[in-house]
């Protein structure tokens, strides 16, 4: 009911994406429909309507039949200052069902996870029920047939493109690995190679850095359709953040929740990469699988299966797919955080002589698969065609035009904040902690602050010398710098060796 005088006051709160709606405890709506703090309410504005939470207020910040909404709600409803709104009970959600029968071990067929994922993507669960689907789908509690059937319903969910040619190119990296942002440089190659690469990208979930945060830095990322269409139709490929798509649409939402649970399973991870894959009208794609004892995959034994369930889904959705197993020992690059790596990515396209070689060359590696994978260079000449096309300026000429069409190209920015972080005495570097460097990084601010994060100074084998600079945080606040040199006092990112035993 509206009530009289219920009306929309704006008050900028920013609950990311879920859907907030704040009612005073006195309010006649609230006293005669029994609402309770976190009830479920269907809100209605003209011809929009959306699900939201509700917060309860005993404070003066809303008058007398005044309400609010989150930022996201606000825009979702398209709302302006003292429109009357309509607050009801939400309807009960039937797909809930699905989610406690999962939770309980119970298989879910295809109308089950078509309803689940249906109702997330149309914002009618909230962050409480969708962690809850998360978390019963973890631990490897979806079989095959389960991760076939919800990447289905991921990409129903949304739009589908057709580009109405073969190949169209892809190449996803499964993430964990610190700085390995080799993906803005594979798509200019292989652009520049002619292919038709309409890349897109998420946000870090557990990393300091997505594509899509790196990107950012760089030029516009959140294209809609319509403009991701025109720029790859003019280019050839683009690099834009899939949340600004209609293209599986649930995945944004499961990713932000994910990022705060530091939950990434198997079945969700499968699904997430190859509905975005699909629903991007990909025909091949590469996957670059990091193996290492602290990346995200950290064993042989779990990259194979992992390797397995990709192949399998992709099949079954029609959809050819290269693995590709590589070496996640330690960070690749030198900078963690999405301006660092943005500076890493530049260097390597501009063939600057400071550019990381391990970037270089792990790029070119994925780049020359990908040109053989989908028909462009004949078996064992892909690396060598990328090269060539790296070092001939084609590459970096090719970016600097798709950033151009997707809004214009600028230079990342630098931290404000730096301090380096020295070795207490003289060894060799025996290890690096991939997981505790990118929480590091995260503390220091990455990504919600772009230029923060971590800038490496070493790599394995490397001999240092008592005092020298093992590696330089990067913050934008006093605070985050203090942050993660706090988490630094008592946790060891560099590991050293003896200098007898390099």
């Amino acid at each position: 009911m509206t009530g009289p005088g219920l009306r929309l006051r704006q008050l900028g709160i920013d609950t990311q994406r879920e859907f907030v709606i704040y009612m005073r405890r006195d309010c006649h709506v609230c006293r005669a429909e029994g609402f309770e703090a976190l009830t479920r309410v269907e809100v209605a504005l003209r011809d929009r309507r959306l699900i939201a939470t509700l917060n309860v207020l005993d404070s003066d910040l809303l008058g007398a039949g005044e309400v609010s909404l989150s930022k996201s709600a606000w825009q979702s409803l398209q709302a302006q200052p003292g429109d009357p709104i309509t607050v009801t009970h939400a309807p009960s959600l039937e797909s809930l069902s699905a989610v406690r029968a999962k939770l309980y071990g119970h298989r879910l067929e295809a109308p089950a996870l078509n309803a689940v994922i249906g109702d997330i993507a149309a914002g009618r669960y909230s962050d409480v029920h969708i962690a809850t689907f998360l978390s019963a789908c973890a631990g490897g509690r979806m079989d095959l047939q389960e991760t076939i059937e919800l990447t289905r319903a991921m990409v129903d969910a949304g739009e589908r493109i057709d580009w109405g040619r073969v190949p169209i190119a892809d190449k996803h990296c499964v993430g964990g690995l610190p700085g390995n942002r080799t993906t803005p440089i594979v798509v200019a190659i292989a652009a520049a190679a002619g292919l038709i690469v309409p890349k897109t990208s998420s946000r870090a979930i557990t990393s300091p850095a997505g594509t899509a945060d790196v990107m950012e830095t760089l030029t516009r990322v959140d294209l809609d359709l319509p403009a991701m269409r025109s720029v790859v139709e003019r280019e050839g490929g683009c690099l834009v953040w899939g949340g600004a798509l209609s293209l599986s649409p649930a995945d944004d939402i499961l990713i932000r929740v994910e990022r705060p649970l530091d939950l990434d399973s198997d079945a969700q991870l499968v699904a997430s990469i190859l509905s975005k894959k699909i629903a991007a009208g990909a025909t091949h794609a590469v996957i670059d699988i990091s193996v290492g004892a602290t990346a995200k995959v950290r064993s042989d034994a779990a990259a194979h299966m992992l390797r397995g369930m990709l192949e399998q889904v992709a099949a079954a959705h029609g959809l050819q797919l290269k693995v590709v197993l590589t070496c996640g020992s330690q960070p690749v690059g030198r900078g963690v955080g999405p301006a660092l790596e943005a500076h890493d990515v530049l260097a390597v396209l501009r063939g600057a002589a400071t550019a990381p070689i391990d970037l270089r060359m792990r790029a070119l590696l994925l780049a020359g698969e990908l040109l053989e994978f989908c028909g462009h260079s004949i078996a064992g000449t892909g690396k060598s065609e990328a090269w060539r096309l790296l070092d001939s300026g084609l590459a970096w000429s090719k970016f600097q035009a798709i950033c151009e069409a997707q809004g214009g190209l600028r230079e990342p920015g630098v931290a404000p904040l730096r301090e380096p972080v020295k070795s207490g005495r003289s060894g060799f570097v025996s290890d690096i902690d991939n997981r505790r460097l990118a929480r590091l990084a995260k503390l220091a601010g990455a990504p919600g602050s772009p230029t923060a994060g971590i800038e490496l100074h070493v790599k394995l084998g490397d001999h240092v010398q008592r005092g020298s600079a093992l590696f330089t945080l990067h913050a934008e606040s006093p605070g985050e710098l203090a942050y993660a040199k706090q988490y630094l006092a008592t946790h060891s990112v560099v590991v050293l060796a003896d200098e007898a035993t390099p």
